[in-house]
């Protein structure tokens, strides 16, 4: 459902740097969703993830829902703009940087989201920390947080892992707290408003010695089984008191442990260290809305599976990047009419969610978001996809990203 809205602004150019004066939008066009609406329930999510040592995070599969698409490209008509350009600049990136880079250096912003799919199953896709007042939030594909095959609300056990690799989480998980998406996609699987943006709680992580008390466990009493004590979080010694408290509580977070060593009885429960927000710790791009189609733009995701030839080029394992202008594009199957694509040799699995990014500075590793990677596409029928394709960001979605750029979220370890 295509729905335009007189929307208003102040012109930025997209190497501006500062903030500039938003268009209006709408309310009743935003859908705000719950993911963890308490710490107890962000507990929880934590712990499905990190049980039988990260088992679910290491074994979770790529999404591939509804991201093989038939893209055309549009030579006339296409996406336009409903007011002028605007940006909102990077974190730390808010005074220009005259510095450059032969290299493309890869962002430390991207990561990838795990949930659990409409099969019961651990999947993940790719998304990006972005700007916002709190340094709190990610965005990326809708349908890699909107459960579109059962049309449920959301994807359950939402998290964002940046720079995940093989169950190591360098800079913390960020369990999701509340998903925005425009309400043409939530109500219409609309593919032109084929994205969102989720707000995050600080994240967890280990502290660096594995304990966060200062008291560690005797030397030879660790527990060999269950988590593993050095992976996420430490050992507290507690009194007996806290610890039968601790009994049967359901959840990951309340692991206990009752160690006698030399005829003395110790007490311990496990405890996570507060990462910090997710901004502070890797950034996050600015946005660009209402931009010129044909602009260059890097794509950086974690691209897997198969092209249609059975070759596979990505492993999934490692985020991959790919560059070049954005054109004009459509897709019928998924109700889009103002697309953008680009060039792109990427896989569909694991893609989703990629950021697209414009005015990239290799040395800042900062740039503008300025599309999310919803589908790919073989254009040229040769068993290859040569094509992403992305919602254009317009005032619309710049009033999806407004509702959920100012609330704070907190702490939960």
């Amino acid at each position: 459902m295509k729905r335009i809205l007189p929307i208003g602004g102040v012109a930025a150019g997209l190497l501006a740097t500062a903030l500039v004066t938003p268009p209006a939008s709408a309310a009743d066009d935003v859908k705000a969703v719950p993911l963890a609406s308490t710490g107890i329930a962000a507990k929880n999510i934590v712990a499905y993830w990190y049980a039988n040592d990260a088992a679910n995070l290491i074994g979770a599969t790529p999404y591939d829902v509804e991201t093989k698409v038939v893209a055309k490209h549009v030579s006339t008509g296409g996406p336009a703009a409903d007011s002028k350009p605007g940006v909102v600049p990077a974190i730390g990136d808010e005074k220009k940087s005259t510095a450059k880079s032969k290299n493309v250096n890869l962002p430390k912003t991207s990561g990838k989201v795990f949930f659990l799919g409409t099969d019961g199953k651990p999947h993940w896709a790719t998304a990006t920390s972005v700007q916002s007042a709190y340094r709190n939030l990610v965005a990326t594909a809708g349908h890699a947080v909107y459960d579109t095959e059962s049309n449920g609300q959301t994807l359950d056990n939402w998290v964002f892992i940046p720079g995940y690799y093989q169950g190591k989480t360098p800079w913390g998980i960020y369990v999701g707290k509340q998903a925005f998406t425009h309400y043409d996609y939530d109500v219409y699987e609309d593919g032109d408003r084929d994205y969102a943006f989720v707000t995050v709680y600080n994240g967890l992580k280990a502290p660096h010695d594995g304990v966060t008390s200062g008291k560690s466990k005797p030397s030879g009493v660790f527990s060999s089984g269950g988590t593993g004590w050095n992976q996420l979080g430490g050992w507290v010694e507690v009194t007996k008191e806290v610890y039968d408290q601790y009994k049967g509580f359901d959840t990951f977070i309340g692991d206990i442990d009752k160690v006698t060593w030399q005829g003395k009885t110790y007490y311990f429960v496990w405890k996570f260290a507060d990462a910090g927000r997710l901004g502070d710790n890797v950034g996050g791009q600015g946005l660009a809305y209402n931009q010129k189609v044909g602009k260059p733009v890097f794509v950086f995701g974690y691209p897997s599976g198969s092209h249609p030839d059975g070759n596979y080029a990505y492993s999934g394992k490692t985020l991959k990047w790919s560059y070049g202008k954005t054109f004009a594009a459509s897709a019928s199957a998924i109700k889009a009419e103002e697309l953008i694509g680009v060039k792109s040799s990427f896989t569909g699995e694991g893609a989703l969610g990629s950021s697209w990014l414009v005015g990239y500075k290799n040395t800042r590793r900062l740039g503008y978001l300025n599309g999310v990677t919803i589908g790919v596409s073989d254009t040229d029928s040769n068993n290859r996809y040569d094509t992403s394709v992305s919602p254009y960001f317009d005032g619309e979605l710049y009033g999806v990203y407004s509702a959920a750029k100012n609330l704070w979220s907190g702490s939960i370890a």
